[in-house]
């Protein structure tokens, strides 16, 4: 079994690991080592005979993903690593629709939409539609339909409302374009194998052996798509904590894992609860703090390691004095500790306290969940080139190639094309290359259309020539269209504009070599990745410093010395999600905060919080009387800056925070 070694697993790891055949819920608490005992299962599958190739692993995130293949590769071989499938339920789906899209009615090169490009169709279709009595907020109607479809709901029950028609335009629209957007990705494959037969049954056939991390986290459609992938015998394991369930609000479905025997008949329960992040301190205010839910599968976390230092509770005068007392407290655990730190939010604008009291102080911090590498506009642009170039039916895309840089087509132009376009039922790039069409324009124009039409189509040609290198030709198309320099022109600084192109550079370069690795999959492969990969945890190996990060994001991680900032009634358990009804999930929130934290945990709360110009006051959240006990020092911040500098051992800090008081 390579370097993996069972007898390193404690006895219930131990027990997931090697069940036989038959369903398997696997309740992980948080820190119980949920990843390693899935490799060990994998391992262990492979030990006893099992063909790598029969089995999936399906993960939340493709972070996910690759640390189980990287875990897999160390535990067994790269070549039976390689051979599994490990992948998130986006890319499953894919690789499914891919092979089989034909059989309902899409061509297999279709698009993929991402949230932006989802966004900029809501609203050109929400500009056509004007409803005076009914007006459409785009950004609350792409959630509406991205709800409905994650229900299953394909089409609109009422087309008569606003967003009803936009509904139902929107999937027109998608489909004209040959485009799927993520939602639709996940509808699709699992309308694919509860409809034609012999695609589930090559389905079920192909992926005998299926594990599912996160299973908290599934939404009814993907337990749908697990139900009918998986065949008979039943092979399915999956891994969960209904504890650490925090997303309902974007339609994860925590019954999926309690009610697991209601889909899944006499499967085997194992329950992890040695914890091996946190001390027992920690652990036993976390349980019992989750204790209150009352929806739930009983855990109790803990852990042989010593008790470890007390958690505190410290009180402040406002948010302000809340930021400064811990930046003070980081300037004084030291430059080398600061990459072990992390501060913890409910809401993003909490941030920005603490960033201005770390920067004063000159401390390396990074905010999780910044703008994404994929989100900025010249890796959109040159994503909608290789679209363009693979989907010809993706208006779309192409409409963004017209337009940067400026070809000599205006918007007139194109909206005639366009709307000739609709009127022949035909993509807009059969409109383009039409003679006659082009004859209705200007002399000038004609020729832009006629220069661009026949260059397009050559490089389309030459893409799909073998041998061809699609790098080398995507640089040559940029260069020749003079993409670059009309770059560079829009930037405000030469280093801006270096930046950019630098960014594009990296972009084709990653290109390059996936081609080079993934010969079959080719340019179209890579799109899929990349439309798939736009993940905000993506954030530089080598940011150092400080994390900033919400409660949500921070799942899955851990410190050493976390601050969970901010337990205040309103803020954490939010109001909305009081007035919601929605108090358990707030609470598996804070849990998840408090989880988080390996050596020394800090909760703060403000009396006073400065919100829309004025000061409000604030009462503490009632998870703080749940979490009251053994092992909790509750204190003012003011109290310890009155300490003598010797005792408060604040020679290297607090001085900012000494003036604000008077001493």
């Amino acid at each position: 079994m390579g370097t993996f070694r069972l007898f390193d697993l404690n006895p219930e790891q131990y027990r997931a690991a090697t069940h036989p055949e038959g369903a398997l819920l696997i309740l992980a608490g948080a820190g119980t080592g949920k990843t390693r005992v899935l490799t060990a299962r994998i391992a262990w599958l492979v030990s006893q005979g099992v063909d790598p190739a029969e089995i999936l692993a399906v993960t939340f995130t493709n972070k996910a993903a690759r640390e189980m293949r990287e875990r897999i590769t160390k535990a067994l071989s790269a070549e039976k690593a390689k051979a599994m499938t490990l992948c998130t339920f986006h890319s499953l789906c894919v690789r499914i629709l891919r092979r089989d899209a034909a059989l309902l009615g899409y061509k297999e090169n279709f698009s993929i939409f991402d949230e932006s490009d989802q966004m900029g169709l809501v609203k050109k279709l929400a500009g056509h539609i004007h409803d005076r009595q009914d007006p459409i907020n785009p950004d609350m109607a792409r959630a509406m339909i991205s709800k409905a479809k994650n229900l299953g709901i394909t089409t609109p029950n009422e087309t008569g409302t606003a967003v009803g028609s936009l509904f139902a335009h929107y999937q027109q629209e998608l489909r004209a374009l040959n485009a799927m957007d993520f939602d639709d990705l996940l509808l699709n494959a699992r309308t694919l194998l509860v409809e034609h037969d012999e695609a589930r049954a090559a389905w079920q056939l192909r992926y005998r052996y299926i594990l599912i991390d996160e299973f908290q986290d599934t939404n009814k459609l993907q337990l749908d798509l697990v139900s009918h992938l998986v065949g008979a015998p039943i092979n399915l394991c999956v891994v969960g904590d209904d504890d650490q369930s925090i997303y309902g609000w974007r339609g994860a479905e925590s019954a999926n894992l309690l009610e697991f025997e209601r889909y899944f008949s006499n499967p085997e329960i194992i329950k992890l609860e040695q914890n091996y992040r946190s001390t027992d301190v920690i652990l036993s205010l976390a349980n019992r703090l989750i204790k209150h839910n009352s929806r739930r599968r009983g855990k109790n976390l803990w852990s042989d390691q010593d008790d470890g230092d007390a958690v505190r509770i410290l009180s402040s005068e406002d948010d302000l004095m809340e930021a400064e007392f811990i930046a003070d407290e980081i300037m004084v655990l030291g430059s080398k500790s600061w990459n072990d730190v992390a501060i913890l939010y409910r809401m993003n604008a909490q941030a920005r306290r603490f960033e201005t009291a770390l920067r004063e102080r000159n401390i390396l911090y990074r905010v999780i969940g910044g703008k994404s590498f994929f989100d900025r506009r010249e890796i959109r642009d040159v994503m909608a080139y290789l679209t363009a170039l693979i989907n010809p039916d993706d208006d779309s895309a192409l409409l963004r190639v017209l337009g940067t840089p400026p070809r000599g087509i205006g918007k007139v132009t194109l909206q005639a094309l366009i709307e000739s376009s609709a009127h022949k039922k035909c993509n807009l790039l059969e409109v383009l290359s039409d003679a006659e069409q082009q004859n209705e324009f200007s002399t000038k124009t004609a020729a832009a259309l006629a220069h661009f039409s026949e260059s397009w189509g050559a490089y389309r040609i030459r893409l799909q020539t073998p041998g061809q290198d699609p790098a080398l030709l995507l640089r040559e198309v940029l260069d020749e269209c003079g993409y670059f320099d009309d770059l560079k022109r829009s930037c405000k600084t030469t280093e801006e504009g270096d930046a950019r192109e630098n960014n594009i550079r990296e972009l084709i370069q990653s290109m390059a070599d996936y081609c080079q690795k993934n010969r079959r999959e080719g340019v179209q492969g890579f799109l899929d990745r990349m439309s798939l990969d736009r993940e905000r945890e993506e954030e530089k190996e080598d940011s150092e410093g400080v994390t900033l990060i919400t409660l949500h994001a921070a799942k899955g991680l851990e410190f050493g010395h976390v601050y969970l900032v901010g337990l205040e009634d309103g803020l954490l358990p939010h109001e909305r999600s009081k007035q919601e009804g929605n108090i358990e999930e707030e609470r598996r929130l804070c849990y998840v905060g408090i989880t988080r934290a390996k050596k020394n945990l800090t909760i703060t709360h403000c009396r006073t919080r400065k919100k829309f110009g004025g000061v409000i006051s604030c009462k503490p959240s009632p998870f703080l009387l749940e979490i009251a006990g053994e092992g909790v020092e509750e204190n003012s911040m003011e109290e310890i800056l009155s300490r003598p500098l010797e005792e408060a051992d604040a020679n290297h800090g607090f001085a900012s925070l000494r003036a604000m008081i008077g001493d």
